[in-house]
């Protein structure tokens, strides 16, 4: 998804789409996420887990490949929304909430976060060779005398005939079980996990919210027109930030163990929060490029430990659900997002993405901060952690 999230900033005003149906078509993708991420939140105890990984990779096997053949804008918004093709750049589908279930209930509290920051850096690995893959349509340009749109098609169909590869590696999985239904210690363990679960999934749509002005594609699309910088140079620049977001999972690790998970969230994402604000005003490409790779380096501190807290603060027979639902909040927002990001740089200029993902981002962390400092995980009890 690194991939497609770099390419489509870039093909997509290249068959002349204007920022508006740019920002329409990226949204659509996200819309079909948030619809698959709807099935885990509201079916969780009736799924065949790997039934679903299989058709999710199905549906954007498909997607991936109608704009590898097509350029008509209304058939690639449909394969953008029925193939969940995701422009923010990182998998936050279906079937990653069903992953993040199986893996809470893989080890006990005091091993949680470090699961989930391998996963991560595993993740974000996979989505470094996937920015770098963004120089493919030059190098197909260049070796084979295509067109450059005809090299970005292309450039799709072997995206499309990667994830058909993963379509058969989930085929040869054994089905995984449902979840258990809660014993009544469980069930009288987690007071309040309900109300708990309702603020955090209202604080993440707000935060998606600006993250949606600021999806993959669209930053893509930012450097493209405020600098000039091509396809080959855009796949580098989201190779050198995914590889700085890996790194700073290892970090987020260690910081949450002495200052407790929601601190590590915040502390660690205002700061690139406050970046965004700034970049519009760099002078130059080199500038921005600096500045945002600084942000890069914070920006995803809190993906493991925000995992991890969700995890935390549900009866682990309500994981599944509690996955969905987050995921299915963020999608929302980011499914949102995009299109208002389109219109506003329709209305207000090229820099009008950032401050508004920017500012709604800096509301966020204060806001979270505010609401649960004083609400630890199980393990940071007693430990010092974010509890107050």
């Amino acid at each position: 998804m690194a991939l497609v999230a770099v390419l489509l900033g870039v093909h997509l005003p290249a068959i002349g789409l204007g920022p508006g149906a740019v920002g329409l078509v990226i949204a659509l993708g996200l819309a079909g996420n948030a619809a698959g991420v709807a099935v885990i939140a509201l079916r969780p105890s009736r799924l065949d887990r790997r039934r679903v990984l299989v058709w999710v990779s199905a549906l954007s096997a498909a997607g991936l490949a109608t704009f590898a053949v097509t350029t008509s804008p209304l058939a690639l918004g449909v394969a953008a929304l029925l193939g969940m093709l995701n422009g923010m750049g990182r998998d936050r589908g279906a079937a990653q909430a069903l992953d993040q279930a199986l893996l809470a209930d893989a080890v006990p509290d005091a091993g949680r976060t470090a699961l989930f920051t391998r996963y991560t850096l595993i993740q974000d690995l996979a989505a470094t060779a996937g920015s770098l893959a963004a120089g493919l349509p030059l190098l197909l340009e260049r070796g084979l005398g295509l067109a450059a749109v005809e090299a970005q098609r292309a450039t799709f169909g072997v995206a499309a005939l990667a994830m058909l590869a993963q379509v058969g590696l989930y085929q040869r999985l054994s089905s995984f079980p449902t979840p258990s239904p809660p014993s009544s210690a469980e069930a009288g363990a987690h007071t309040g996990s309900g109300r708990r679960l309702a603020g955090l999934s209202a604080l993440f749509a707000f935060d998606s919210l600006g993250g949606g002005f600021l999806a993959g594609s669209i930053m893509s699309y930012w450097f493209f027109r405020r600098f000039g910088l091509d396809v080959a140079a855009l796949g580098v620049l989201f190779f050198g930030a995914r590889l700085l977001n890996a790194g700073s999972y290892v970090a987020a690790a260690a910081l949450a163990r002495r200052i407790g998970l929601v601190r590590t969230m915040v502390f660690t994402h205002l700061p690139s929060s406050a970046a965004l604000l700034i970049l519009p005003f760099a002078p130059s490409a080199g500038w921005a490029v600096a500045l945002f790779l600084a942000r890069e380096a914070l920006v995803q501190m809190d993906v493991p430990t925000r995992q991890s807290y969700v995890a935390a603060v549900v009866p682990r027979h309500d994981r599944t659900r509690a996955f969905g639902v987050t995921t299915l909040v963020r999608n929302l927002g980011w499914a949102v997002g995009p299109a208002l990001s389109g219109a506003a740089i329709a209305a207000w200029g090229l820099a009008a993405p950032l401050w508004c993902g920017g500012g709604l981002k800096v509301a966020y962390d204060m806001a979270l901060y505010a609401s649960f400092r004083r609400i630890p995980a199980p393990e940071e009890r007693g430990a010092g952690g974010s509890g107050g």
